[in-house]
């Protein structure tokens, strides 16, 4: 699934193109994304200026005169800026047409994506009124994750993981920077102190600051606004190197499942 940075660079991507252009009309082939698109949104869009995009969690905003255009890229979508008399593959469901002769495509194979009309006040909306802060922001320090995590018993890794306490720190991203904090990732998030705290909070910010500028990990369904795979893989320092040396004291970097979801740790790096 695209994480915080592969939205941010897909944001950043198509900004450019999209902000100020008008919406002549929307174009469903599909509407069976991951909720039904309502044939309601495309006359309550057509004919609106795209005042600017923006993101909260790994929701696109497209914000309009008179509401916000919430879209969410599921697991395999992706958006481009095409010639509006370009053929639609099979799988892109979406077109927005715009005024100077283009348009906003999402390409969705497994359809797990999601778009949405929100009219105001926008963070009152359900998908978005429980979110936590974003991690790149200053509500988002040690402090924070401390008093957050008092009490509580399951791992730290699940913790950060968790919408509710902090958006965007997917799987890869959050064991990365566990082990850039050196915090073993099945320690319980109430068992860890302020400093290490602090410590975590800032590789977070780290760690998700030079995917951004790297263009996001390269996964299997994802690639740049302009066709390229993100970079950031080659920099991953313990996801998906399950048996290879870890790079800070040669250690082999272990697996284990955490969530459901396979964690990667350096077994005398991280405690």
């Amino acid at each position: 699934m695209p994480e915080l940075p592969e939205v941010e660079t897909c944001l950043r991507g198509i900004a450019p193109h999209l902000t100020g252009r008008h919406i002549l009309r929307l174009i469903a082939r599909d509407r069976r994304l991951r909720w039904p698109v309502p044939s309601s949104l495309d006359q309550a869009i057509t004919g609106q200026r795209i005042l600017r995009l923006h993101r909260r969690a790994k929701y696109l905003l497209l914000e309009l005169e008179s509401g916000t255009l919430m879209l969410h890229l599921g697991m395999s979508g992706s958006l481009r800026v095409l010639p509006g008399e370009m053929p639609p593959g099979p799988h892109d469901h979406i077109d927005l047409v715009l005024n100077d002769g283009h348009c906003l495509r999402l390409r969705d194979p497994r359809r797990f994506g999601s778009l949405h009309w929100v009219e105001p006040p926008l963070e009152a909306h359900p998908l978005l009124r429980d979110l936590g802060p974003e991690p790149l922001s200053d509500a988002f320090n040690g402090a924070y994750l401390y008093r957050r995590a008092h009490g509580r018993r399951g791992a730290v890794k699940g913790f950060i993981m968790d919408s509710h306490i902090v958006v965007g720190v997917g799987n890869i991203y959050a064991s990365e920077s566990l082990f850039l904090a050196g915090i073993h990732p099945h320690r319980p998030a109430g068992r860890i102190g302020p400093v290490r705290y602090a410590r975590l909070a800032d590789a977070i910010r780290r760690v998700l600051t030079a995917a951004i500028a790297e263009g996001g990990t390269s996964l299997r369904d994802f690639v740049q606004e302009d066709g390229n795979p993100g970079y950031f893989a080659q920099q991953l320092r313990v996801y998906g190197r399950a048996g290879a040396p870890c790079l800070g004291c040669g250690e082999p970097i272990r697996q284990q499942r955490i969530g459901q979801r396979s964690s990667f740790y350096c077994p005398r790096c991280q405690r």
